[in-house]
């Protein structure tokens, strides 16, 4: 069964840093492109970063120069590095990736959500 686990949330203070990490699994070829998202209660869901495929990325200005996010082919894992994290920061943040699942065969999946909470 194909699934996307993530991983590394978790509270920190404003200023610190965490890494998330969403892996894909079971039977696939690779990721093509991934997307950060982040939602809280009464906002819609908030796109936060995106790599392509080919490798390029784009970020919402709200996090342009704190968060990076990077893939590791060889692991079919893509991370989000979240630096100078700030309380508005906060939110839940899921992956959706476009997984590659046979030959020109493409599957969209969302992971199940990690929690960061940025306070004092």
């Amino acid at each position: 069964q194909e699934q996307l686990v993530e991983s590394g949330g978790g509270s920190v203070q404003p200023g610190g840093s965490l890494r998330l990490s969403c892996a894909a699994s079971g039977n696939i070829l690779g990721i093509n492109s991934m997307d950060w998202y982040r939602q809280t209660p009464g906002k819609a869901r908030e796109l936060v970063a995106s790599i392509s495929g080919g490798g390029s990325t784009n970020y919402a200005d709200s996090v342009k120069g704190r968060f990076t996010i990077s893939r590791d082919n060889a692991k079919n894992t893509v991370y989000l590095q979240m630096n100078s994290l700030k309380p508005e920061d906060t939110a839940v943040y899921y992956c959706n990736a476009t997984l590659l699942v046979g030959y020109s065969g493409f599957l969209k999946l969302w992971g199940q959500g990690t929690l960061v909470t940025v306070s004092s």
